[in-house]
């Protein structure tokens, strides 16, 4: 049982007030009776430096958790900052919330000594200690040898009940593969010849708004969906921040390789000949997310936790699911023939962030115990199924199921910030129930999967001959390295040592050169201008370390 990445994103809704005001359930003696109501029921405190959506105060499934568990939570999100920017402020004012998720700035929390070690609350709660095992829980040791946090993300009980590619892609809507007739799309350059030739054919939508073939988005750390596709075109896993060769345990650099001149030159291809947004280096994540709402954009490279959980609910609650605007995920590689590594099939390992309990907390034990409760089957199920006979009905055979009335009720924004409570960034599991029976998760039960497929999906599911994404994207299905992902060693440099300098650097030049390789008239020259200034980040510094890093956890 191990975790991936990050998983839900949601619209940003916190403001930098409550940021800046943000003070915990413990913060000082005078606040402690505040945290516990009459009735006996504590209130936590939460900041995720990720953004994300505010339930109400009576939202009624947070209030059943709260009690059978004595606990709510209260949670606040990111907005307008980066994660690191955002720590920073909070460890300036001193004054901390009882749960915290600082993203990639947790090792300046660990800095700070700010943070409680989990050590001997793991052997008293065993929901818990059940998340990894021992050998995975040493991973997250810190230097002074006891752990800080934990990542709560697809850790998986039981089994594995995927029906989702939750990782990258390139995607692309439905309606246009079935427009094509549903053809066999394996390169990048396939993938355009067909954006183009729907684009020409399908210039605007039914209602008349204009087709915009492709997208991508730039915006601060999630410069990614531009930045990291070499690595998956060259046929090689998620590792995040380079490319391991098996063949020679040596780091390779995904951002210098004949393919990624390759990706950007067709991008730059595509953008010079009208097919890729003019406006993709310079819009923000929610004018992306509103752009991909509308159904317009036929294609783009991202993470499905990125955008799909904001987009399907839109496409769900006003019909653009059925008119085929539903995205899917292509396994895409620079040449025919390639095999393709966009899904990765085992739980990952990310150690480097996650959710940890503060030193303000007032009742640390009581900040345990609820994370643990969180895990119970019957809270879990609230959490992710809703209320039985409301949100979810139980068949003959005991598994449960949502009719389409219920699908679209928990596609509604309204409702969910009034009913449901996910805690969605608190402990989880996917996979299969303690019943043996039912997913952890809706999204992973097969037969509510299939059920709450739109029409154009069904039809496109039936074409290419599949059950879900994961075998729509045909990836290779092998256990990843003892090293994977190289991604949780790089996302807690800090610039102490001359690689993270250099990954400081390397990050700076390519966010501010890559939209620029993309526009520029002469891409050669822009190219060229464009390695000078990534070398001279001293990109070598950085790889010295990663090499160091991988011999260590490749046992070498």
């Amino acid at each position: 049982m191990k975790v991936k990445l990050w998983r839900r994103v949601f619209a940003a809704s916190m403001s930098a007030a409550m940021l800046l005001g943000l003070t915990a359930c413990g913060g000082g003696s005078d606040s402690t009776e505040s945290s516990e109501s009459s009735d006996g029921i504590k209130t936590f405190t939460m900041f995720t430096a990720m953004p994300g959506s505010e339930i109400n105060d009576d939202n009624e499934i947070m209030n059943i958790i709260a009690e059978k568990t004595g606990a709510k939570l209260k949670e606040t999100w990111l907005t307008g900052q980066t994660d690191a920017e955002a720590i920073g402020t909070i460890i300036a004012g001193g004054e901390y919330p009882d749960f915290i998720n600082g993203g990639d700035a947790m090792m300046s929390l660990y800095d700070a000594g700010v943070l409680v070690p989990w050590d001997d609350y793991l052997e008293k709660y065993p929901n818990l200690k059940e998340m990894y095992t021992d050998e995975e829980w040493d991973k997250f040791r810190q230097e002074d040898g006891k752990i800080y946090w934990a990542n709560v993300f697809q850790n998986t009980y039981g089994e594995d009940r995927a029906t989702t590619h939750n990782d990258e892609a390139f995607w692309i809507q439905a309606r246009v593969l079935e427009w094509a007739g549903y053809p066999e799309i394996h390169t990048l350059d396939q993938y355009f010849d067909l954006l183009e030739s729907y684009a020409d054919a399908n210039p605007t939508m039914a209602n008349g708004t204009k087709n915009i073939p492709y997208t991508a988005l730039c915006e601060d750390w999630r410069y990614f969906c531009i930045e990291n596709a070499p690595q998956f075109l060259d046929g090689y896993p998620n590792d995040g921040s380079v490319i391991v060769d098996k063949d020679t345990m040596q780091v390779v650099d995904y951002n210098t390789t004949p393919t990624a001149k390759r990706y950007f030159q067709k991008l730059n291809e595509e953008y010079q000949k009208g097919y890729v947004d003019v406006e993709f280096a310079t819009q923000t994540y929610d004018e992306y997310i509103a752009k991909l709402s509308t159904g317009a954009v036929l294609g783009m490279c991202d993470q499905w936790w990125n955008f799909a959980y904001n987009v399907n609910d839109v496409f769900k609650q006003q019909g653009l699911d059925e008119q085929g605007c539903n995205y899917v995920p292509l396994g895409l590689t620079i040449d025919e023939g390639m095999e393709n590594r966009w899904h990765n099939y085992a739980d990952t390992l990310n150690n480097s962030s996650g959710v940890a309990v503060t030193t303000s907390c007032s009742d640390i034990d009581a900040a345990f115990k609820f994370m643990n409760d969180l895990l119970d089957q019957e809270i879990h199920d609230l959490r992710y199924w809703g209320v039985e006979g409301v949100d979810y009905l139980v068949d003959e055979n005991g598994l449960y199921y949502r009719t389409e009335e219920m699908r679209m009720q928990c596609s509604d924004p309204a409702y969910q910030a009034s009913h449901m409570c996910n805690y969605s960034y608190m402990p989880q599991w996917l996979g299969t129930s303690r019943d043996g029976k039912n997913a952890m998760q809706p999204d992973q039960q097969a037969s509510e999967f299939l059920d709450s497929l739109s029409t154009p999906l069904q039809k496109l599911f039936d074409a290419y001959g599949v059950d879900s994404y994961v075998d729509l994207i045909g990836s290779v299905k092998e256990e990843p390295g003892p090293w994977f992902p190289m991604y949780s060693y790089s996302g807690s440099m800090t610039t102490e040592t001359p690689g993270g300098v250099a990954w400081v650097k390397m990050g700076e030049v390519k966010h501010e050169w890559l939209p620029k390789v993309v526009m520029a008239p002469d891409f050669e020259s822009a190219w060229n201008e464009y390695m000078t200034a990534y070398n001279a980040a001293n990109p070598q510094d950085f790889l010295a370390e990663m090499q160091t890093e991988l011999e260590r956890r490749a046992g070498l």
